[in-house]
């Protein structure tokens, strides 16, 4: 730019003030945005796999107070499963739910699920206790969890538990790996293929 031209510029910006913009408002403003977001889409996923958990007792199938119970998904081995129902995987987490009422129990058990498998949790106990004399049924609780645990697609197995650990009032419940959890593992088992 010659002077001629620099002296043109300055005298048509001569009256211009620069705009105020706080960048880092911006972005705080952006990232609690973001984070609002994300609260309101897990809300709605919790809503929409809640509402798929029925709390109607004529939908779920009666247990026996003192039965014990197990599920395994398909691709769950034989060999893990065995080890997995005679408590052989350590426990790092106890849901109680005995105490609850149906709603609170659907809730919490969704909910710690979830937060288990965040921390990278596997295998996890929930109370649910024997219900000999609840009401209107025998074994409420049971049968709800039972019903529900089957219809949570993050849980892959779940067994009645070793006397120690609650017997037939609780269930070893065996969690899905989380998606960070899962590339965590590829990343640790493709470190080191190509070297010799």
């Amino acid at each position: 730019m010659g002077e001629e031209e620099m002296t043109l510029f300055l005298q048509e910006m001569s009256g211009v003030q620069p705009l105020k913009h706080n960048t880092n408002a911006t972005i705080a403003e952006q990232t609690v945005s973001t984070q609002a977001q994300n609260a309101r889409r897990k809300q709605l996923e919790m809503s929409e796999q809640l509402a798929k958990l029925t709390t109607d007792i004529n939908a779920i199938e009666p247990i026996a107070s003192d039965a014990i119970i197990e599920f395994k998904r398909d691709g769950v081995q034989d060999a893990v499963f065995q080890r997995f129902s005679r408590g052989g995987y350590p426990i790092k987490h106890e849901i109680l739910l005995h105490q609850l009422k149906v709603q609170q129990a659907r809730e919490a058990l969704y909910n710690e699920i979830q937060k288990s498998r965040q921390k990278g949790e596997r295998s996890i106990l929930v109370i649910h206790g024997k219900g000999v004399n609840s009401k209107p049924i025998p074994a409420l609780m049971k049968s709800f969890v039972a019903s529900w645990l089957e219809q949570i697609d993050e849980v892959l197995a779940f067994h009645s538990a070793q006397v120690h650990h609650g017997g037939t009032g609780a269930l070893y419940v065996m969690l899905a790996k989380s998606e960070q959890k899962r590339i965590e593992t590829q990343e640790s088992n493709h470190k080191g293929v190509n070297i010799r």
